[in-house]
């Protein structure tokens, strides 16, 4: 008889244990949907808010639903880079348009661009498609991400297109950076 309370003692304060090692509820959170604002950048620094992306794990990666507007129309270059801020001055000193984002998101170090299921840079996603309107609504799928990689990043929105290749221009040919988001929780 004595045995058996003991033992239930036992196992409680194991679970107690193993729950404040291994707190299984904190690392749940980090995949847990998050919504960011999105703002215009420029040499200047972070400008006027133009929606949200909302971000959400999938069985087949991280799905990215924007809802957006006052982008140029047409296909836009779209990735998450290093750092989790959308400010003029890069790490190095130099300055332009969210350059404190560093670069695409590649802790693999692959050092190319690719497609986003390509063995490239890990946070190159599909493009973003702008209607005619200057909206974009149109989720897209990044099957090598999740929430819980990004956090702590950006998401960066490029003036031109993306071509998933590094010729004839480096890390797709988009162009400028017109609009980032910081991905925090």
């Amino acid at each position: 008889m004595l045995g058996r309370p003991i033992q239930k003692t036992l196992t409680i304060a194991t679970a107690i244990t193993a729950a404040a090692l291994f707190p299984l509820n904190a690392l749940a959170a980090d995949d847990d949907p998050l919504e960011v604002t999105v703002h215009k950048v420029s040499d200047t620094g972070v400008g006027e808010k133009i929606g949200t992306i909302r971000l959400s794990n999938d069985e087949s990666g991280l799905v990215i639903d924007p809802d957006l507007k006052g982008l140029s129309p047409g296909a836009h270059g779209f990735h998450v880079h290093q750092n989790p801020d959308c400010g003029p001055k890069a790490p190095d000193g130099s300055t332009g348009a969210a350059k404190a984002a560093g670069g695409h998101y590649d802790p693999a170090d692959a050092g190319k661009h690719a497609e986003p299921w390509g063995e490239g840079h890990k946070g190159d996603m599909p493009v973003l498609v702008v209607d005619q309107s200057g909206n974009a609504d149109r989720p897209v799928l990044a099957p090598r991400l999740t929430v819980g990689t990004v956090i702590d990043r950006a998401i960066v929105i490029h003036k031109g297109g993306d071509n998933y290749a590094d010729e004839p221009e480096k890390l797709g040919g988009g162009g400028p950076r017109v609009a980032c988001a910081v991905i925090k929780r």
